[in-house]
């Protein structure tokens, strides 16, 4: 019986090391696939609004965390992209541009959108990196929430929030806002007087649909009439424009984005810079905007073209390619930081 037991007892033995093993390994891929904000280099913050967990990420000049500096908001554009986005090589997403230059005067905030996890790996997500339900629709906490009101509101929540921490100066209060992200900022420079600067991005001051209709017009044909369709499509957003029933975009959120912006700047005292490509489809109403600004002698307003580029300021080629190796974020975000620190 001797040899058996011995037999028994190498069994068992290896049976505990080979569950441990695949303890560990489980352990391990736990541990990689649930990434934390932290893994990044932010700082995470929670805080509540009508009833909903708001994530708030915050990336600050290393060792100065806790130094009282301004808050710079950065408002992203459409669609229900998580926060931070990463894959085998690593992160990507979050801020547009290379925070390092802003954040040694300020600590920048950006906010995620609702509903959405913060942190995704690309493996994960749908087209354009958005997150998506089991159906491929977005997120039904998504699509109630994503209009221009409960951003805007939300958003002042966040920034009160964020002003009760010591580490907050509340000498300058920056917003900035890119694509979409322009018009919130834009309609919460216009409500919430605490807020000292804007910079208004990508934007366009007449208006989603208008865009819409500019981008379809550059490439319909006579054929095609994708713009006429357009006027169509608003037709019905306009008879109906509190509707929140779709698997994307609902007429609500069209319509909300759609009411000129131009309403809320020309209201304001503050600050504003206002940068866009020339290439965008929103370019001749910022063209606009910037005679209609000097017409009315207004001093406050600052206005950067960037020739040649698209609405991610990428060069645009003779041929109509755009020049995705050249990559301008990192000189637009510049341009602002230099805008500021001339205040």
């Amino acid at each position: 019986m001797q040899p058996l037991y011995k037999h028994l007892f190498v069994v068992r033995h290896i049976m505990k090391t080979l569950l441990f093993i695949a303890f560990l390994f489980f352990y391990a891929t736990s541990a990689e696939q649930e990434k934390r904000p932290e893994d990044f280099g932010f700082r995470h913050l929670q805080t509540f609004y009508k009833g909903d967990t708001v994530d708030i990420l915050i990336k600050s000049k290393k060792g100065e965390e806790l130094k009282p500096k301004p808050l710079f908001l950065f408002f992203q554009g459409s669609l229900p992209q998580p926060l931070i986005k990463y894959d085998q090589k690593g992160m990507f997403g979050v801020f547009t541009f290379n925070p390092d230059s802003l954040a040694v005067s300020f600590h920048l905030v950006i906010i995620s959108k609702p509903n959405i996890p913060v942190v995704a790996d690309v493996k994960t997500l749908g087209q354009d990196y958005t997150y998506t339900d089991g159906s491929g629709a977005f997120p039904k906490g998504y699509i109630k929430h994503n209009y221009l009101d409960y951003y805007v509101d939300r958003n002042i929540k966040v920034i009160q929030f964020l002003q009760k921490h010591k580490w907050v100066s509340e000498k300058m209060l920056v917003v900035a806002g890119h694509s979409e992200g322009s018009t919130i900022a834009a309609k919460l420079a216009s409500v919430f007087p605490k807020v000292t600067h804007l910079i208004y991005s990508g934007g366009n001051p007449m208006g989603r649909i208008l865009t819409t209709i500019e981008q379809l017009r550059a490439v319909e044909t006579d054929s095609t009439k994708d713009a006429e369709m357009q006027f169509n499509y608003w037709q019905k957003v306009v008879s109906d424009p509190n509707n929140m029933n779709s698997k994307g975009d609902t007429y609500k959120v069209t319509y909300d984005f759609s009411i000129p912006p131009i309403e809320y700047l020309q209201k304001l005292i503050i600050p504003v810079l206002v940068s866009y490509g020339t290439k965008d489809a929103g370019s001749p109403y910022n063209d606009y905007l910037r005679v209609q600004t000097i017409m009315q002698k207004k001093t406050n307003f600052t206005f950067k073209a960037y020739i040649g580029t698209e609405h991610n300021y990428f060069p645009v080629k003779p041929n109509g390619k755009i020049d995705y190796d050249t990559f301008n974020w990192d000189r637009v975000a510049n341009d602002w930081r230099e805008w500021l620190l001339a205040q």
